[in-house]
C-alpha cells in the first residue's frame, strides 16, 4: 500500500473523530527496538461502517477493538482494517517498533563523543505510525496522554510537561488537540539549561558533549526565544497555547527544525562547537523565531490536507523574518533573507520543476513531499509580504488575527486564511491571488528609460511573465536611480500591468544604474540595462544602504543563472567589491553561493582556475582588511582554505599554526584545511586518521568520513562507493558526509579520470537510496551526491534519462530535475559565453 490518498484522508474524517490517545512508549528494550502501546478512543458516524489505522511496526503483540481481540496477521502495508464499528469505538495496539537512523520516526542516534545514545520523535510527514498507532492525516486532531519508560539516566520530554513518577517511569501531562504529525518523545541523558518567561517554562537541550557551549549559548538562545514570544503575543492577541516551550537541539536532524507544540526539536549544528559568524547567529535566530510562529500558525490552526503545507511555512517564513528584523538584534534579517532563502527559491521557480505556490495537485502525502521546497517557504513568504502592502499592514494583521481565532485548535484551508483577510481589508483578493498563488515562474521586470541629452524623458517599469505561465500579478516595489552609490530617486510603484509609468524619473538625468526592485520587496528577476551592467561594481562598492546592495547582487545573480550575464563578469564584481562588504548576511551568503556555484559549474572548466584564484585572492584582501579577531576574517579564512593551492598554507593551517585570530583553535576549521588537502591529494588516510584522533565528536566523525571520500585515489573512492550503495549501515548524516566529498576535484584535479566512471554508476544505484537512507533524506543525499561538476551533455542525457524512470521514486525524480536543471544552467552559459582559454587543470 502506498501513501495515504487524500480521498481516503477525506472519507475517514467524513466518519470519525477521535476523542483521545493513550500512549505508553517502553525505550528501556535495546537499541535497536522499543514498545508501543496505544489506545485511541473514537466515535463513528456510521456505525457498522469500516476505516482503517495505521501502523508500521516490528511486530504486533495484540490488537484489540471495542472488547474483541484481532488477530495481528490484519495489519498489511501499513493498515489496520477496523470493520463493524460502533458509535464509540476503543482500540488498543500493542506492538513493537524500531528505532531509526534516517530522521524519521523514532531516530536513535550515539554520540561518538562519549558513546552515549539519543532519542527523539519526528512524525513528520508520514512516521508517526512507526512510533504509535493512529489514525495519521492532519486534520484528525486529538488530546494525546502519554507515559514513558526509559533507562534511568536518561530525562524525558515531549508535547506536554513531563514529571517523573518513579525511577526510569515519567508521565507527561494531556496535550490540547493535535494532529498526529506533531507528536514526539526526546529521551537520553541530554544536558538541559532552564529559564522562565511571562509564565512560560523555557527549557534548551543538547547532548551532554555539548554542554559547555549551551552555557556559553543560552542567553542568547533564550534572548530571541522571549523577545519572539513578546512579539507574536502583542501581533496574534492570542496567548502562547502549549503550557511550556522546549527547544531540543538533536543530532542526525534532516530539516532545520520541526514545531511540535511545546517541543520543538532543531539540527544540533546550531549550538556552535567552536568559531562562528553573526550570520550563523542569525540563522538560529531566525529558526527559533519560525518554528514559534508555528505555535499559531500551524499548530494551534493546522491546514486539512498536504496541499496548504506551503501556508504552514509561508507564513512562519515571513513572521520569523519580520520578527527578527523588529524584535530582535538582528536587524538586517530581509538582507539575509533576499540573498539566501529567495536565491534558493529563484532557482526552483526558474527550473522545470516549478509549481504554484498554492494549489499545487497533492493527491497523496508522499506527493506533496516533493513541492516542500524553497517555493513554499521564500516565494510564498514573498507573496505575503506582498499581500501585506497589498491590502495594507494593518488589514492584513486583522485577517490573521481572526484566521487564529475562529480556527483555533482546528484545521482549515488557504480559502479560510484569504476569506478573512479579504473581511479585514474589504478588498477581493481574487486576481491577487491567481496571479501570486495559483501560477508559477518568475517575472522579469526592468525600467526602461528614453533619453535626450542625458536626461530622462520617458520611463516606464516592464513586468514580463515568464512564457510557460503568462499570469499577471501585481508588484509592490521600489525602484531606484544610483549615481555613487546614492539613490538620487527612490520611487515606491504598485503595478498592475505590463507597463506602469514613472514619471518621478522623468525629467532627471539618466544616472549611472536603473535598479528596479532596488529593496528587494517582491518576487522577480531584476534585468539591468547595458550601461548600468558596465557601471554596477563602482555603484555595489559605493551604495551604503545593504537592500540596494542586496538589488545589484540580486540582478547579478539572476541574470548569470538565467544567462544573461556571464558568469565571469559576477566572478569579476565579487572581487572587486566582496573585500569591503559590511554586512555579514551579504558577505557569508555571497562567498558561499559564489565558490559553489561558480567555478567548474557555471564558469568553463578552463577558465574556472582563474575564477577560482580571483576567489582565493579576494578572500586573501579581506583578510589583510579586517581584524583578525573578528567574524569577517572567519568567513575570510573559509573562503581562502576553500579555495587555495598552497600546500605549505594548508599544513600551517589543519596543524592551527598561523592562523586568523578568528579561527585560532577550531577544529571545525581544521577540518576545511585537511578536507581540502584530501582534495589536492596533499594527505593520505592515515593523515586524516590522525586528524580525528584529536576530535572524536560527531562533527569530528563526520568530517572524517567527508574527507577520506574526498581523496583522489582508485582506494578512497572504491570505499566510499561501497559506504554510500553497499550493505554498511549509514546513518542519514554519514552518508551525506561521505556523499557531498565523493565527487570532490571534479574538473578541478586529476582525480576526474578516477571519477568519470563513477558518474554512470551514480544513476545506476538510485533507486535503492530511499530504502537505504528514508524518504526525506533521500532528496538531500541526491542533490549531495550528483555529479555537478561533470558539466558535459551526456549527464545531462543522462539524468533526463533517470527522470523518465519509474524504477526512482517521486522525491529521487525530484530532486534529479533540480540538479539537472542546474548543469543546463552551467551548459548554457558555457555555450553563451565561451571559454577563453584553451587548457584545463591536469
Amino acid at each position: 500500500m502506498g501513501s495515504l490518498l487524500r480521498t481516503e484522508a477525506q472519507a475517514r474524517a467524513a466518519l470519525i473523530d477521535v476523542t483521545s490517545y493513550d500512549i505508553a512508549l517502553d525505550l528501556d528494550q535495546g537499541e535497536e527496538t522499543f514498545g508501543s502501546d496505544t489506545t485511541i478512543r473514537f466515535t463513528c458516524r456510521a456505525p457498522g461502517a469500516s476505516t482503517f489505522l495505521d501502523l508500521d511496526a516490528v511486530s504486533v503483540t495484540s490488537i484489540t477493538v471495542n472488547d474483541q481481540e484481532i488477530d495481528p496477521a490484519s495489519v498489511v502495508d501499513r493498515r489496520l482494517p477496523l470493520d463493524g464499528l460502533r458509535e464509540d469505538n476503543t482500540v488498543r495496539v500493542r506492538s513493537t517498533m524500531r528505532y531509526r537512523h534516517d530522521g524519521e520516526g523514532l531516530h536513535r542516534a550515539v554520540d561518538p563523543a562519549d558513546g552515549r545514545h539519543y532519542v527523539y520523535g519526528m512524525s513528520f510527514l508520514d512516521a508517526g505510525p512507526s512510533i504509535f498507532a493512529c489514525f495519521d492525516q492532519p486534520d484528525l486532531k486529538a488530546p494525546y496522554d502519554v507515559r514513558v519508560r526509559a533507562p534511568q539516566d536518561w530525562l524525558v520530554a515531549g508535547n506536554g510537561a513531563a514529571r517523573r513518577t518513579a525511577p526510569g517511569e515519567w508521565t507527561l501531562v494531556t496535550t490540547p488537540p493535535l494532529s498526529t504529525y506533531f507528536v514526539t518523545i526526546c529521551a537520553g541523558p541530554y544536558a538541559v539549561e532552564t529559564d522562565e518567561h511571562d509564565g512560560i517554562p523555557l527549557g534548551i537541550y543538547v547532548r551532554a558533549s555539548l554542554a559547555q557551549q549551551l552555557t556559553e549559548q543560552r542567553d542568547d538562545i533564550f534572548e530571541v526565544t522571549k523577545q519572539s514570544f513578546d512579539y507574536y503575543h502583542r501581533l496574534f492577541g492570542i496567548r502562547y497555547p502549549w503550557g511550556k516551550y522546549d527547544q531540543f537541539f538533536v543530532p542526525e536532524f534532516n530539516a532545520g527544525a520541526m514545531e511540535n507544540p511545546g517541543c520543538v526539536t532543531l539540527r544540533d549544528d546550531y549550538i556552535f562547537r567552536g568559531a562562528h559568524t553573526r550570520t550563523q547567529l542569525l540563522t538560529r535566530a531566525n529558526t527559533i523565531s519560525h518554528e514559534m510562529a508555528h505555535m499559531w500558525f500551524g499548530d494551534l490552526v493546522t491546514m486539512q490536507w498536504w496541499d496548504d503545507l506551503w501556508l504552514n511555512e509561508s507564513f512562519a517564513e515571513y513572521m520569523a523574518h519580520r520578527t527578527v528584523v523588529d524584535a530582535t538584534q538582528y536587524t538586517e534579517a530581509w538582507v539575509d533573507f533576499g540573498i539566501t532563502r529567495k536565491t534558493w527559491g529563484y532557482g526552483v521557480d526558474r527550473s522545470p520543476s516549478t509549481h504554484p505556490v498554492a494549489g499545487a495537485p497533492a493527491p497523496d502525502a508522499e506527493s506533496a513531499l516533493t513541492n516542500f521546497d524553497g517555493i513554499s517557504y521564500a516565494k510564498g513568504a514573498s507573496a505575503l509580504r506582498q499581500l501585506a502592502l497589498y491590502v495594507g499592514d494593518d488589514a492584513f494583521l486583522a485577517g490573521v488575527r481572526k484566521h487564529l481565532a475562529d480556527n483555533s485548535f482546528g484545521n482549515a484551508t488557504m480559502a479560510d486564511f484569504l476569506g478573512a483577510v479579504e473581511e479585514a481589508s474589504g478588498r477581493s483578493l481574487t486576481e491577487w491571488t491567481q496571479g501570486w498563488l495559483r501560477s508559477s515562474g518568475v517575472d522579469d521586470i526592468r525600467l526602461d528609460v528614453q533619453h535626450q541629452d542625458g536626461t530622462i524623458t520617458r520611463a516606464e517599469l516592464v513586468v514580463t511573465p515568464p512564457d510557460a505561465d503568462p499570469a499577471t500579478r501585481s508588484h509592490v516595489l521600489d525602484v531606484a536611480a544610483l549615481n555613487d552609490g546614492v539613490a538620487g530617486k527612490q520611487v515606491r510603484l504598485h503595478t498592475g500591468g505590463a507597463r506602469t509609468d514613472v514619471p518621478e524619473l522623468v525629467g532627471t538625468a539618466r544616472p549611472r544604474v536603473l535598479l528596479p526592485n532596488s529593496t528587494d520587496l517582491t518576487w522577480a528577476t531584476a534585468v539591468l540595462d547595458e550601461e548600468s551592467l558596465t557601471a554596477v561594481a563602482d555603484e555595489v562598492a559605493a551604495a551604503e544602504d545593504p537592500l540596494v546592495r542586496l538589488g545589484i547582487w540580486s540582478a547579478l545573480l539572476g541574470g548569470a543563472d538565467t544567462g544573461r550575464i556571464d558568469p565571469r563578469r559576477v566572478v569579476e564584481v565579487f572581487g572587486a567589491c566582496w573585500p569591503q562588504e559590511p554586512v555579514p548576511s551579504l558577505s557569508d551568503a555571497l562567498s558561499g553561493q559564489v565558490q559553489t556555484l561558480y567555478p567548474y559549474r557555471l564558469v568553463p572548466p578552463s577558465d574556472s582556475a582563474a575564477a577560482r584564484d580571483a576567489l582565493h585572492g579576494a578572500g586573501r584582501r579581506r583578510l589583510d582588511q579586517v581584524d583578525p579577531a573578528s567574524p569577517a576574517a572567519l568567513t575570510a579564512a573559509r573562503l581562502v582554505v576553500a579555495t587555495t593551492t598552497d600546500g605549505q598554507l594548508l599544513d600551517r593551517w589543519a596543524s592551527d599554526a598561523d592562523r586568523p585570530a578568528a579561527a585560532a583553535g577550531d577544529q571545525d576549521f581544521g577540518w576545511l584545511a585537511v578536507h581540502r588537502q584530501a582534495v589536492l591529494g596533499l594527505v593520505d588516510d592515515a593523515a586524516i586518521e590522525q586528524a580525528a584522533t584529536s576530535d572524536e565528536s560527531l562533527s569530528g566523525h563526520l568530517s572524517r568520513l567527508g574527507a577520506r571520500a574526498a581523496l583522489p585515489t582508485e582506494e578512497a573512492k572504491s570505499w566510499a562507493w561501497d559506504q554510500l550503495y553497499g550493505e554498511t549501515h549509514l546513518s542519514n548524516y554519514e552518508g551525506l558526509a561521505i556523499a557531498r566529498s565523493f565527487f570532490a576535484g571534479y574538473a578541478e584535479t586529476r582525480v576526474t579520470e578516477i571519477l568519470r566512471p563513477y558518474v554512470d554508476r551514480f544513476f545506476t544505484e538510485l533507486p535503492a537510496v530511499p530504502a537505504k537512507y528514508g524518504d526525506m533524506a533521500a532528496e538531500k543525499f541526491v542533490l549531495a551526491a550528483f555529479p555537478h561538476r561533470a558539466t558535459e551533455p551526456a549527464v545531462a542525457d543522462r539524468a533526463r534519462a533517470s527522470i523518465a524512470s519509474d524504477d526512482n521514486s517521486a522525491g529521487v525524480r525530484r530532486a534529479l530535475t533540480d540538479a539537472l536543471d542546474r548543469l543546463d544552467r552551467a551548459l548554457v552559459a558555457h555555450e553563451r559565453f565561451p571559454a577563453t582559454n584553451a587548457t584545463t587543470e591536469g
